[in-house]
């Protein structure tokens, strides 16, 4: 065996070294016995004189460890040296692995961070949302009263802890103005719920816990650092918040990711507080912790049998009541799966035709190789040998792609945070040891997608034949698998270009939609409340009215109005009413959209006032109500709705039956891409204590903000104004995750088909270099220029035509992972697929015009001279 061969051997076997030692053994004990000894004495010579079997079998087995060692190092050493002959081809190769690898890892780390990792918490899994719901009638899931809540932690048997918390926006009064702080009012055993405690200071005690208790506050780590400079003795020192001082109690880890990324202060509210006993004021965002081993089954059946006991026990408030269940990580993520799992598709698929680039680049090399692996063969090299050497090239280059696609893919990431700001826990979205291995990983699957076919067929026992198709009197063959590749490259990037190219249709069909109010010159802001104000909801609603005028007065203001939810961002309050007055079938469930918005809310959104009065404030707990045109058109087509009254279904919040007093055009209320859907309107300038402020402006809406901020500070000096922002720009971020998927999805189709474009004029080139003979002859012979440019053209377009079919049979078959994501546009769009085929077959002429021309220009007595 050669030595080349010695090191390429496989590695020895436990019996196949006991056999050779064996041998050895029995040759020393037969030269014993011939020089005289007797067998027993001749054996035990023999066995001194070899010395120790595991020794000997552990020497063997580093001889074979160095020498694989030694070809591995070789195998470097080798292909650094062709890095250094062929340095072009080598970086073109790492840029596309590193454009492919990075791309593919910065959307896996968004994947990981947001849908794989569990929930930043100690066991995230055990958390869970709890709501109080209506099965009966179609209602949406509400908070959680205080009470309530109280009686689930201590009835049931499933958890180990549940609270509660809801957000409100107050003012901090402690410097020299007003700033906006975002507070927490939190339940008892809030912190042990999320398993965390504080970094620095303690807990809320039971007496902070309890009514008429001392105050104290949680502050977080930002708030820490950015108030007090991260000065530890910041334990014990007060903010003045909405007109009450706290004192700093603890200060919450930096690792604390809440569910709103907003609050900064943690106060508790007492559980036997007499205002926390109305059974149907609910408050709390109810979260629990499931006790180890208990299923969401089990938590489910156990509360259920806890309500049923409160439903007897109080069944004016509970008896129609249930609770639901969700694990907390699915509803904090449920929305953003499908776009990401998307694009994660989309990038598999550009690394994909990255893959297929490159090993139509390495077979064009292996074909250039063939005369040195052929020499190689007639000295006696195994196949092994040649194989490990040559994937041992790729599978550096694969690494070297995938080292230089991490700092892609860490630009990337950024890239991505600031396109996907509201996409939940995009701040948790970073590079770290799983995306290290992950990329690691994805070099390796790089190099057996790239290297096995290339270096395969490369490699192949044919020495007469690679010798003599490396002969230049040799005409050359057609090249088939190359141009396969070619086509498989063009199809796939034809899926992305289609994806795109709907997803880009649908964003103009979005822009030519109207939707129903003129949302120009619309400024939209908050002004801090406290959710304590609604103790009173005169006061409250007379405070809120007196700011609308004020505002309304000044210079550059046209109207002002107030609303719960802001016209055309996509937000569902979906409620089921009752007509008591009209002759209506009591089966059929009346279901519709449920808004509160001020009396001048239609006037300043400009929505068409068509039959009625504009509304007016209600008084007490009834409110006036105005529907729009689909709501009339659907419930009551053969009566005037005006006069009528809506009740919601069982008068769950005691509002009592309301009058209709107009009706108005249809505006998209729930989002730009939905059609308008019967929708009621309850006239009340103080649906919360914070509702949004909507002023419509005669200048640009951002140019009034300063002014309206210093004016609301001297009529609400205790008070800050935030948020400000046109509701152009919120009806633009409403749809920022569409927009991301379009922004990538297009960036990932242009570089799929240039990458298609660089495999074509590529495959097309060596094309032409092996066959400049042929070319040549023809050309001797009489052929006409052009029909050698013409015929070279129409090879690639015929493998571009044929991509594109398949293309868009994989588009259309896809097509349903889109379908819910487009507006005003067919998944199997005509125009949009034709405009592909069009740009795809552009793309195509261009990158194959040089080549075909290059194959027209040779000279053919200079190339039968060279041959």
């Amino acid at each position: 065996m050669s030595w080349r061969k010695s090191h390429f051997a496989r590695a020895p076997r436990e019996d196949q070294l006991d056999s050779e030692l064996r041998l050895h053994i029995e040759g020393l004990t037969a030269e014993n016995i011939a020089a005289g000894m007797s067998p027993e004495e001749a054996r035990r010579q023999a066995m001194l004189a070899f010395g120790g079997r595991e020794q000997i079998k552990e020497d063997l087995r580093d001889v074979y460890r160095i020498g694989i060692l030694e070809t591995t190092l070789a195998n470097l050493r080798s292909a650094f040296r062709f890095f250094r002959k062929s340095p072009s081809f080598s970086l073109a190769i790492v840029f596309t692995l590193a454009l492919g690898i990075g791309a593919n890892s910065a959307v896996f780390s968004a994947i990981d961070a947001i849908l794989l990792r569990p929930l930043p918490f100690p066991n995230g899994d055990q958390l869970m949302q709890l709501e109080e719901t209506y099965p009966q009638i179609a209602m949406p899931s509400t908070f959680v009263a205080p009470v309530r809540l109280e009686e689930w932690n201590r009835m049931n048997s499933t958890f180990q802890a549940i609270s509660g918390y809801y957000v409100e926006n107050g003012s901090e009064t402690s410097g020299a103005l007003p700033e906006r702080i975002t507070r927490a009012w939190v339940a008892p055993r809030f912190l042990q719920v999320w398993g965390i405690s504080p970094a620095l200071g303690r807990d809320f005690s039971s007496a902070e816990s309890s009514f008429g208790g001392p105050l104290a506050i949680l502050i977080s780590d930002r708030l820490w650092r950015r108030r007090f400079g991260a000065d530890p003795n910041a334990i014990g020192r007060t903010l003045r918040v909405d007109g009450a001082s706290f004192p700093i109690i603890g200060i919450l880890p930096a690792s604390f990711f809440f569910a709103d990324r907003d609050v900064d202060v943690w106060a508790v509210v007492p559980a036997n507080a007499p205002y926390t006993q109305n059974r149907a004021a609910t408050w709390y965002a109810a979260i629990g912790r499931l006790k180890p081993g208990v299923t969401l089954n089990d938590a489910r059946a156990n509360l259920a049998a806890v309500q049923s006991q409160l439903g007897a026990a109080y069944p004016e408030t509970d008896a129609r009541l249930a609770v639901g269940i969700l694990p907390l990580k699915e509803i904090t993520v449920s929305g953003s799966r499908k776009s990401l799992w998307i694009l994660y598709g989309a990038v598999s698929v550009l690394l994909l035709i990255a893959c297929t680039n490159i090993v139509t680049l390495l077979l064009a090399r292996a074909s250039r190789r063939q005369q040195e692996i052929a020499v190689r063969f007639s000295l006696g090299a195994p196949r092994f040998a040649l194989v490990a050497q040559l994937v041992t090239e790729v599978f550096v280059l694969a690494l070297a792609g995938a080292v230089l696609g991490l700092f892609f893919a860490k630009a990337a990431s950024g890239i991505f945070r600031a396109l996907a700001a509201d996409l939940p826990r995009v701040d948790e979205i970073h590079l770290d040891s799983r995306i290290v291995l992950y990329s690691l990983f994805s070099s390796v699957v790089v190099t057996l997608l790239c290297g096995i076919i290339p270096t395969l067929r490369g490699t192949r026992r044919n020495l007469a034949a690679s010798l003599s198709h490396n002969s230049r009197t040799q005409v050359s063959g057609r090249h088939f698998l190359q141009w396969l590749l070619v086509g498989v490259q063009v199809a796939l990037a034809v899926t992305l270009l289609a994806g795109a190219g709907l997803l880009f249709r649908s964003f103009q069909a979005l822009g030519r939609v109207s939707p129903g109010f003129d949302s120009s010159h619309i400024l939209t802001f908050h002004l801090s409340a406290s959710w304590a104000e609604t103790a009173d909801p005169k006061v409250l609603s007379k405070r809120i009215a007196h700011t609308v005028d004020s505002l309304a007065a000044l210079p550059g203001v046209e109207s002002v109005a107030t609303a719960g939810n802001l016209p055309g961002v996509p937000a569902k309050f979906q409620t089921e009413v009752q007509l008591p007055d009209a002759p209506f079938d009591p089966t059929q469930k009346i279901v519709t959209e449920s808004r509160f918005v001020s009396p001048t809310y239609f006037a300043t959104m400009r929505i068409l006032l068509f039959e009625g009065e504009p509304c007016r404030e209600g008084s007490g707990s009834t409110f006036q109500a105005v529907v729009n045109r689909t709501f009339a058109n659907t419930y009551l087509p053969s009566s005037p709705a005006v006069g009528h009254h809506v009740l919601l279904a069982g008068d769950l919040f005691k509002m009592g039956a309301s009058p209709i007093t107009a009706i108005v055009g249809d505006a998209r209320e729930t989002g730009i891409n939905h059609q308008p859907v019967p929708t009621i309107y309850f006239c009340s300038s103080a649906p919360v204590p914070d509702p949004n402020y909507l002023v419509r402006t005669r200048a640009e809406p951002m140019a009034m903000a300063e002014t309206i901020r210093r004016h609301l500070h001297e009529i609400e000096p205790a008070r800050s104004a935030f948020n400000f922002l046109s509701l152009d720009d919120h009806l633009s971020n409403a749809f920022a995750e569409n927009r991301l998927r379009t922004i990538l999805l297009a960036f990932f189709a242009s570089t799929a088909i240039a990458l298609a474009g660089v495999g074509l004029y590529g495959t097309l080139s060596y094309s032409v270099t092996t066959r400049r003979r042929e070319v040549a002859l023809r050309l001797a012979l009489g052929a006409d220029r052009n029909r050698i440019v013409q015929h070279f053209l129409l090879r690639a377009l015929s493998v571009c035509a044929a991509g594109c079919v398949a293309g868009f049979l994989l588009a259309i078959a896809s097509s349903r992972l889109l379908a819910t994501m487009l507006y005003g546009v067919s998944p199997s769009d005509a125009t949009t697929f034709a405009a592909v085929f069009a740009a795809v077959l552009i793309f195509a002429i261009l990158a194959s015009l040089a080549p075909a021309i290059r194959a027209a220009q040779v000279e053919p007595m200079q190339v039968l001279r060279e041959e």
